[in-house]
């Protein structure tokens, strides 16, 4: 027994001798990676200002021509500072300095094929990647990849804020998965998923550390024509590992796997990390990776758009209702309208170039709703197999443009696979050509797409504000869903929740069905707390009727493009707030709550230091009131910069000049 034990500890000895070990810093040296090949199995491990934040966790991918998961051996390591600055104009920072570290690995597996790995480390984030390379002979020139290793090991403690993956063709119609899962903030790390299939990205995690937390959010980038992935259900000792999509998924057509041109890379995998919550919610690793793919042919106008479908569904898309949609847009000064499904039908080409013409004399534009496909999946509205076929794409794009449509809304797409990801960028290339805009519903996380295609807009990709409309839970539940994006779904990309919802009522006559359970002042904050660049406002003749004149005035002058921005205050599922700097320069400061008591908030907001603002907040329900109470006042803010404010339950507060 004696000797068997020397003998293992020699050989631990032996091992560790000739492990090579890469430790790397960012640019303030609070973050620490370190990559070894120990055993010949990839890990790497990441500590935060001394707090361990990945314990060793795996890396590697297995190809149909190769093993990348053992028998690895680091042959070339070098390290370089990186500084990149570049200018957006759809997310929430216009202009950004990265500064990174970047580590560049060469490996070669037990028969010698060559692997590159890519560590850029920044102050808050850490994103890597695998490059495929070719032998010394070129070959292979393409490869499959079959599943990855890298992994994600958590400290024990670690709590989870995460929305599960679903099983394909299930759901409505068969539409899902759609990234349409409900979130379940702090719960245990070994909790099961609500399906069994793991979890979609971005996926956030807290690890406790005495009075303060470490946050963590896990996601991915650089996604164009390879499969979109996940992360696995949670395995002890080892953690989660990134998947890929399931094989039933786009009806079972086409293959979970990657195929991929040697050399070639796959996404990056992202991992930010913070003492607070504010670089969860301020991180711009989704863009900092990536690079654009092509140029903007036309100017794609930011804005603001009305729609019809949300509170008034299918019937409402007719001639008539559409109409009084546009002059509500008008009125308000908004860029555009959405047209939604069955347009097709019930309203027809050549009325449609009657609507776009008559919104056009009232100085707005239509954007058209269109079905991705006709064979991944039973959703029946129309237009259906248009946008997947490449001649039909191409014929009803040129028809738009000719018509003046400047945008347009796809929806059900069919999974995460790589042939639907690649459905995701033939959209876009050919509406660039076409002078169109591109919002997805229905739909897959954008990973970088903002930065990567010039005309992309947002997607949806969350349990957005259609099921506010459908149940009543959902109504309920819709100010917990709002403050927790920032800090997962809209934190990685931009995000069309799909409407400030003005109506009390969930029904066309605003007098029926179930409330609607948040504040006017909330849901006028929702346009500052979510970030789209074309947003859309869900006012409804018969509610902008009754609305008092100072929401209206708010409501005509709601900013969609962004500067800068700066968290202010919250937790997931609770309250946040945060401030945003238009492009034009003047800043807005948001609060919503979903807490169960009136919460005070002391925001800093230096850019108002000595000045008097205005202060949108909802107040206590009146006595037999269902609805909060909203009003607007002229306060000062201290010369230190703080305002105290009140955010009631399911409440918001808004802050301007």
């Amino acid at each position: 027994m004696k000797k068997t034990f020397l003998l293992a500890w020699a050989l631990s000895l032996t091992a560790m001798v000739f492990a090579d070990v890469h430790t790397v810093y960012s640019p303030d040296k609070k973050l620490k990676l370190s990559v070894n090949d120990e055993g010949g199995k990839l890990a790497y491990a990441i500590f935060y200002d001394g707090t361990e934040v990945l314990k060793p966790s795996a890396l590697g991918l297995k190809a149909d021509y190769g093993d990348f998961t053992q028998g690895m051996k680091i042959v070339k390591a070098t390290e370089k500072a990186m500084n990149k600055a570049y200018d957006m104009t759809r997310t929430k920072r216009a202009h950004v300095d990265y500064e990174a570290t970047q580590l560049t690995l060469k490996l070669v597996n037990e028969k010698g094929f060559p692997l590159q790995m890519t560590f850029s480390v920044g102050n808050h984030d850490v994103a890597y990647r695998y490059t495929l390379l070719p032998s010394k002979d070129e070959n292979p020139r393409c490869g499959v990849v079959y599943s990855e290793a890298s992994s994600f090991n958590f400290p024990d403690e670690t709590h989870t804020f995460l929305t599960p993956q679903i099983q394909p063709m299930s759901g409505w119609e068969r539409t899902k998965p759609s990234y349409e899962e409900e979130y379940r903030a702090d719960a245990r790390l070994t909790d099961k998923s609500t399906y069994g299939v793991g979890y979609t990205f971005p996926c956030l995690y807290r690890i406790p550390n005495g009075r303060e937390n470490t946050w963590v959010l896990v996601s991915e980038t650089g996604t164009t024509s390879y499969p979109g992935c996940r992360l696995s259900e949670y395995e002890p000792g080892k953690g989660y590992h990134v998947a890929y999509p399931q094989a039933g998924e786009n009806n079972g057509v086409g293959s979970e796997f990657a195929s991929i041109p040697v050399p070639g890379s796959t996404p990056w995998r992202t991992i930010t990390v913070g003492r607070s919550l504010q670089p969860i919610v301020e991180t711009t690793i989704p863009y900092d990776v990536v690079e654009p793919l092509y140029k903007a042919k036309y100017d794609c106008k930011p804005g603001r758009y009305t729609w019809s479908w949300i509170l008034w569904m299918d019937e409402s898309c007719n001639y008539d209702d559409q109409v009084k949609f546009i002059d509500v847009a008008s009125k308000m000064g908004y860029e555009y309208i959405l047209v939604d499904a069955l347009w097709d039908k019930q309203i027809g080409r050549k009325r449609i170039e009657e609507l776009s013409r008559y919104a056009q004399s009232k100085g707005v534009s239509l954007m058209l709703w269109y079905n991705s496909n006709g064979t991944e999946n039973d959703a029946p509205q129309g237009p259906r197999n248009v946008m997947s076929n490449s001649i039909a794409r191409k014929r009803d794009m040129a028809w738009m443009k000719k018509i003046g449509v400047k945008a347009i809304k796809v929806d059900f797409f069919g999974g995460d696979k790589q042939q639907t990801l690649q459905l995701y960028q033939d959209i876009l290339s050919d509406a660039n050509d076409y002078g169109l805009q591109v919002i997805f519903h229905g739909c897959t996380l954008p990973r970088g797409w903002e930065r990567m295609y010039p005309n992309f807009v947002a997607n949806e990709a969350a349990l957005a504000s259609e099921n506010v409309y459908f149940t009543e839970h959902h109504a309920k539940q819709e100010a917990f869903e709002l403050t927790m994006y920032p800090f997962t779904r809209n934190a990685v990309a931009a995000f069309d929740w799909g409407g400030v919802l003005m109506n009390r009522y969930m029904s066309k006559d605003n007098k029926s069905r179930h409330q609607r359970f948040t504040g006017d002042i909330f849901e006028m904050a929702t346009a500052i707390t979510n970030q789209c660049s074309v947003n859309c406002v869900a006012l409804t003749p018969n509610a902008l009727e009754s609305l008092p004149a100072f929401e209206t005035d708010w409501l005509k002058q709601l900013p969609t493009t962004w500067k800068d921005l700066r968290f202010l205050a919250g937790y997931p599922g609770k309250h946040f707030a945060v401030a945003r700097q238009t492009t034009e320069g003047k800043w807005y400061a948001a609060a919503i709550s979903a807490e169960e008591k009136p919460i005070t908030l002391t925001l800093h907001l230096p850019m108002f230091a000595g000045k008097e603002v205005n202060v949108y907040a909802d107040g206590p329900k009146k006595a037999g009131s269902l609805w909060l109470t909203p009003g607007m006042k002229r306060q000062k803010v201290g010369r230190n910069g703080q305002l105290k404010v009140t955010v009631q339950p399911r409440g918001g507060v808004i802050v301007n000049e």
